[in-house]
């Protein structure tokens, strides 16, 4: 496992816990490795999800920090989506 992976998980785990979510979501980061969040709380994992976030380290870093707008990064061509849009839609609040 990646640094930024297990950063990634360290980082999500409060967040994805709180948020009592029973979707689950993948972040697919280039290079990296995978994160997958839900209630329960976040792991390195590259299990099935219903929604799956794509994006280079750079943007997910940012999306984690709150420099890039999950949105704004979506329009902007920075991430990809596939699966399930109306969670993509609540991503920004689980994050933030």
């Amino acid at each position: 496992m990646s640094d930024m992976i297990a950063k990634a998980v360290e980082e999500l785990d409060t967040k994805a816990k709180a948020s009592g979510m029973s979707e689950t979501v993948k972040f697919n980061i280039e290079g990296e490795g995978a994160v997958v969040i839900d209630g329960t709380g976040a792991r390195a994992s590259d299990e099935e999800a219903d929604l799956t976030v794509t994006a280079n380290a750079e943007t997910f870093q940012g999306m984690l920090d709150g420099s890039i707008n999950s949105t704004s990064a979506f329009m902007m061509g920075k991430i990809t989506i596939d699966g399930d849009m109306g969670l993509a839609m609540k991503l920004g609040s689980i994050l933030g």
